[in-house]
């Protein structure tokens, strides 16, 4: 099937067939867009290009307004009868008869037959402007405008020309459109494309033929979806939709290039549905995790892989590493910091203990016995503070220098293990596994409702940028080697 997705840029040879059809489709596409912004730009055509005014109105059904063109020849008239040696009766009547049509073109408004009533608006402004009156009637200005006493004070030939550049070209872009017999109106450019369609149709036959042939188990109904996007070339209706072949097919022919496009346009695809997508998968990922401490099952699998043989990837066992690691950053970083805290609560106690006790108070009354008890409860809390931070440190050290031997190595692993063992057992006593459970399931909520259910969308479009960005790499990374 032929897509814009599987549609490479890498240069390669497109058939010469290819290119005559391509180039049909995009002729037929110009003449479909010409044909139907015609009406909306033939007041450009008729006063820059009139020829194609001249040709073309006849295939949306356009002819000649007969109130328009009797004014525009009337006035034709009253140009040729200004002479030097003209007789001022001699126009008379023609200044009546253009009076005439004036009021019947504002009462009529034959503009409204090609829905272009704003062009009448802008001739009775342009008159007003021209000659004002207190009723603001544009009629009164017309007729004032086509009378002898106006034309000769104000000057026959500046007015006529005034007339003829202002108003004259907006009466004779009027026009007239039939109605054809089905109620809508007349338009022959099925003349134009029924040629296109026909050969667009002899293509579409022969390409699915071909492809149902080639491929034993397409029938021709499948071959024709292989080929969906050129069914657009052959409705006679909505032609419109014919940009998408278009676009397919110069994509194709490598005259343009969308992949930029369908890449944003995915990008922008997946903006959209990726936030609730990322939630669905995350909520129902948490939600089993839920469920499974909650039953229990989680743990069984965590205490029950001990006795399994494990698949390892990397020739390390990362429990342990994480596990060692915790106990090194406890050890030797943590309870270090905490020593005057370790020492302030020991000395605490033993003070209490000193002052509770009977006998250390009797001892203290002794002469000269009374300091050395003092000595001693500071020494005993020295020596226990140091037993706190600094014996686990040195207990530490001593298995890190064991483990460079075999012996110590198999002693420290024998350790681990063993702790692990008893670990797993108290945690699966019932009263510490359902305080856990209920912990963790509290925990995986908040996770819920603090992450998942507030992610924006900017944070999906930096995961997609970041997707884009791992892609172009892995895409440098191929070109690099090949």
């Amino acid at each position: 099937m032929i897509t814009t997705k599987s549609i490479g840029r890498k240069s390669r040879r497109v058939p010469i067939f290819e290119r005559i059809m391509v180039l049909l489709v995009l002729v037929n596409f110009i003449l479909v867009l010409f044909d139907l912004t015609y009406i909306s730009f033939r007041d450009f055509y008729f006063q820059h290009i009139h020829i194609i005014t001249t040709k073309y109105d006849s295939i949306k059904g356009i002819e000649p307004n007969r109130d328009t063109k009797q004014y525009v020849e009337t006035f034709a008239e009253i140009k040729e009868q200004l002479s030097p040696s003209m007789a001022p009766s001699s126009v008379e009547e023609t200044l009546a008869e253009l009076r005439e049509l004036s009021v019947e073109m504002i009462n009529q408004n034959p503009f409204a037959v090609a829905n272009k009533s704003g062009s009448l608006e802008k001739i009775k402004n342009r008159m007003r402007d021209r000659i004002p009156n207190p009723e603001d009637s544009a009629k009164k200005s017309f007729i004032t405008f086509w009378s002898q006493e106006y034309l000769t004070r104000e000057g026959w030939i500046e007015e006529i020309t005034w007339f003829e550049s202002e108003i004259l070209p907006i009466i004779e872009k009027n026009y007239y459109r039939s109605i054809g017999e089905s109620g809508g109106m007349t338009d022959y450019f099925y003349r134009i494309d029924l040629p296109f369609i026909i050969i667009f149709c002899l293509e579409f036959l022969g390409r699915t033929y071909l492809i149902s042939r080639r491929h034993q188990s397409v029938n021709w109904l499948e071959a024709t979806l292989w080929r969906w996007y050129d069914i657009f070339l052959l409705l006679p209706f909505i032609r419109i939709l014919r940009i998408i072949p278009v676009t397919i097919r110069l994509n194709y022919a490598q005259i343009i290039d969308l992949e930029p496009v369908r890449a944003q346009a995915s990008r922008g695809f997946l903006a959209s549905v990726a936030q609730e997508l990322t939630e669905v998968v995350v909520m129902q990922v948490i939600n089993q995790v839920q469920r499974d401490v909650k039953t229990g099952e989680l743990a069984k699998r965590i205490f029950s892989s001990q006795e399994r043989s494990y698949i390892d990837i990397n020739n390390i066992n990362e429990i342990e590493a994480i596990a060692t690691r915790l106990i090194q950053l406890t050890v030797c970083k943590v309870i270090p910091q905490l020593q005057p805290d370790i020492e302030a609560l020991i000395r605490y106690n033993v003070e209490k203990i000193f002052e509770e006790s009977p006998a250390i108070q009797r001892f203290q009354q002794v002469p000269g016995v009374g300091n050395l008890a003092n000595q001693l409860s500071e020494r005993l809390v020295k020596e226990l503070s140091n037993i706190a931070t600094e014996g686990p440190q040195n207990a530490y050290e001593t298995v890190k220098i064991a483990m460079a031997d075999p012996v110590g190595t198999k002693l420290s692993n024998q350790l681990v293990k063993n702790f692990g063992k008893a670990l797993g057992t108290e945690l699966q006593q019932e009263h510490t596994l359902e305080e856990l459970q209920s912990l963790v399931s509290a925990f995986l909520e908040e996770v819920k409702i603090n992450y998942v259910m507030r992610m924006t969308d900017e944070d999906v479009e930096k995961i997609l940028e970041q997707t884009r960005q791992l892609q172009l790499k892995a895409n440098k990374s191929q070109d690099a080697k090949s």
